[in-house]
């Protein structure tokens, strides 16, 4: 068991003999063996004991194995479920895996199997997250040729297939995403694999600049144009002709420069600013942009015709909250660029620090967890990254968003309310999860929510009559 301190296994099987078996089996490995033979039971268990594993039938009465599995990652998200499935049912256990599960095993299975898949479930939650990890999942993904772009999640492939199909052409592309998403890195890629790859590529912050410098910036100047304009400057578009030129943060730019940037779009002409003569560009655009265009064109702060010769190609970048099963990987990229920057050797984090960095919601993205990590390298006075080396406000988020606050002296309808609305939320609607969570009926769930709407009715009506 590499000195690693009892791991404990929970065994969920309605069927008393086979989870005997599975218990004298891997108490004989050495695990710590809790035994459910019903899902609501093996919850109570969850939240009493701490469990690493969870090993569930998939086919049981009452609560199945799927309904186990979404509700034991509420509980305890960091908790490894494997699945126990008959033949007739492995494209479940495999869905099953979209949720969440770490595996699943097919019956009649042999004790090796099932010792060896629980001994790697374990593995995954091991003290040290290994670099190594890092360098075989970028080996599989086949993506070296941007290997800044970290993530094997769908939603980071389906983004990396997009820029991969889009690059040969020269189609203008409009990147969106929050901050910290790595829209520049998209941006980067596409110039790239593109067929301009040979030429420059030249980036612009639009949001860095005020008017008068981003026009200088994009278009050049003469000599003389302006005080302080003591020589001749070529601008962006010219830097830029031939390659791509990345105008980040395009939503910012004023009501003015949109109409001279429409120009070079739709005529590929301009003039230096201060100058007569008039010159042509032959760049790629790729712009990118946090805020909501469409809304900027609603509120007239942003040219239509502008947006749809920016918006041939359109790549949405999501957030790291939506995309938590690359938090690993990229955590295990940032530890060994930081780590090798300021000298310094460190094995890895721990697992409980690895739960919270998963856990936390990341407001600035890719960007903020890079940012962490460079300072728990810098803090850390240890060969393993602990809860002391995190911001104690990412530490602190993590019990408060396993909490409900109920407020003193608010009445017990309104208590059911949140409390149900709240896990009704946190199981994404799924009211069989909420309802197993609770301890309650699905009919229940329906029956406090109808009664609580007819309730806030009527207080609504005395309100409006009073």
């Amino acid at each position: 068991m590499n000195n690693l301190p009892k791991q404990t296994v929970l065994i969920v099987d309605d069927q008393e003999s086979i989870g005997l078996a599975l218990s004298r089996l891997l108490s004989k490995e050495g695990y710590e063996v809790l035994l459910a033979n019903e899902g609501e039971e093996a919850l109570d268990i969850l939240r009493e004991n701490k469990v690493n594993v969870i090993l569930s039938d998939l086919k049981m009465p009452k609560m199945d194995g799927l309904r186990l599995l979404k509700a034991s990652k509420l509980i305890k998200p960091e908790v490894e479920v494997i699945l126990i499935t008959a033949h007739g049912t492995i494209e479940k256990a495999v869905g099953a895996m979209k949720d969440g599960a770490y595996d699943f095993i097919t019956k009649p299975f042999k004790k090796i199997v099932i010792a060896n898949m629980i001994r790697k479930a374990i593995e995954k939650q091991a003290l040290v997250v290994e670099n190594k990890f890092l360098h075989e999942q970028l080996a599989h993904s086949g993506h070296d040729k941007h290997a800044d772009i970290i993530g094997q999640s769908d939603v980071m492939r389906d983004v990396i297939k997009l820029a991969e199909q889009v690059a040969p052409s020269q189609a203008s592309v409009l990147i969106q995403g929050e901050n910290g998403t790595g829209k520049e890195s998209i941006a980067s890629l596409i110039h790239s694999i593109g067929t301009r790859s040979d030429k420059p590529f030249i980036k612009v912050s639009c949001a860095a600049l005020p008017d008068t410098l981003l026009e200088s910036e994009l278009f050049g100047y003469e000599k003389g144009a302006f005080t302080g304009a003591v020589n001749q400057k070529e601008g962006r578009f010219e830097l830029a002709n031939e390659g791509t030129l990345f105008l980040d943060e395009i939503g910012e730019i004023t009501p003015s420069i949109q109409v001279k940037l429409l120009r070079v779009l739709q005529e590929g002409e301009f003039e230096r600013l201060g100058g007569t003569k008039v010159l042509r560009s032959n760049v790629r655009i790729i712009s990118a942009t946090n805020i909501n265009l469409t809304n900027a064109i609603k509120q007239k702060r942003f040219r239509e015709d502008l947006y749809y010769r920016l918006n041939v190609i359109t790549i949405n970048i999501p957030p790291l909250r939506e995309r938590r099963e690359d938090i690993p990987l990229l955590t295990s990229h940032f530890l060994k660029i930081y780590q090798k920057k300021n000298n310094k050797t460190i094995d890895g984090i721990s697992e409980d620090v690895l739960d919270i960095l998963t856990d936390y919601q990341w407001p600035g993205n890719v960007r903020e967890l890079k940012n962490v990590i460079e300072r728990a390298v810098v803090l850390t006075q240890d060969r393993v990254i602990t809860q002391k080396d995190l911001p104690e406000n990412i530490v602190r988020s993590r019990s408060e968003d396993r909490k409900i606050t109920i407020p003193f002296g608010m009445p017990l309808r309104e208590i059911e309310k949140k409390i149900i609305i709240e896990t009704l939320r946190r199981s994404k609607g799924d009211k069989e999860v909420t309802a197993n969570l609770l301890g309650i009926t699905p009919r229940t769930i329906y029956r406090k929510m109808n009664s609580l709407e007819e309730v806030e009715k009527q207080e609504e009506d005395v309100k409006i009559n009073s």
